[in-house]
Order: structure tokens, then sequence, then C-alpha cells
């Protein structure tokens, strides 16, 4: 129980810097701390039931590029999670305008650069929070 505690901690902590250092035409949050622990949660659950399906459906094309397409990967679940935040807790934190304003490429562009931000940031606080 401690482990969750302290990853959903690192996870919102993790989203709080993301929020701060990326434009908000990429990552915009509106939000208090309590709607922050929620998106922590929230992309939690993404990664913990639907990535390791998606890993495993993805791996030959993983091989093919040589993880590669693990960016991609992230971008995606990273968008799915703005759209469970926004429907299904009324979260307001949004991806490049997804899903208030749609898929575009702009869009694209912010979910891969959010998702390496998140990554380095998630190791980096990783280091120094230890479960």
């Amino acid at each position: 129980m401690k482990g969750i505690v302290i990853g959903i901690a690192a996870t919102a902590i993790a989203f709080a810097i993301l929020v701060n250092v990326l434009p908000n035409s990429m990552v915009s949050f509106k939000g208090d701390a309590v709607a922050l622990v929620g998106l922590a949660i929230v992309f939690g659950l993404v990664n913990a039931f639907i990535k390791p399906v998606v890993k495993l459906l993805s791996f030959p094309i993983s091989m093919m590029t040589l993880g590669l397409i693990g960016f991609v990967i992230n971008a995606g679940l990273l968008l799915l999670t703005a759209y469970a935040a926004r429907e299904f807790a009324d979260i307001p934190f949004t991806v490049g305008g997804f899903p208030v304003s749609g898929i575009t490429a702009d869009t694209l562009v912010a979910a891969v650069v959010a998702s390496v931000v998140l990554s380095l940031i998630s190791t980096l606080v990783g280091l120094v929070v230890h479960d």
C-alpha cells in the first residue's frame, strides 16, 4: 500500500513539473492538487491495464523499429489519459488541445514531446523518491 501511495505522489509531482516546463499549447492543466492526484491515478490505471496489452500487441513492430515505437505508444497512452481524465473524472487536462479540439498534427507532436519529457521527469523523480 505504501508503494502505491508513493507511486501516485511521484507521478503527481512529475505531472506538476511537466505542466510547468512545457508551454500551455502543448500541455494544459487547470486544476488544484486534488485534481493532480486524480490525474496521477488515471495515468497509473492506464499504464497498469492498457499499456501491457498494447506493448504485447506491438512487439513485432517494436522489434522492427528497435523499440522506437515505444515513443508513439507512450504518446498514445498520454492522449488516452487526457481523454479519460476529462471524460470520466472531469479533470481539466489537455495535450496539444486534445480532447477538446480533436487530434491534429500539432496534437501528435505535443503528445510525443510531452511523453518524452514526462519519462525524463519521472526517471528523475524516481531517483529522488524511492519506494
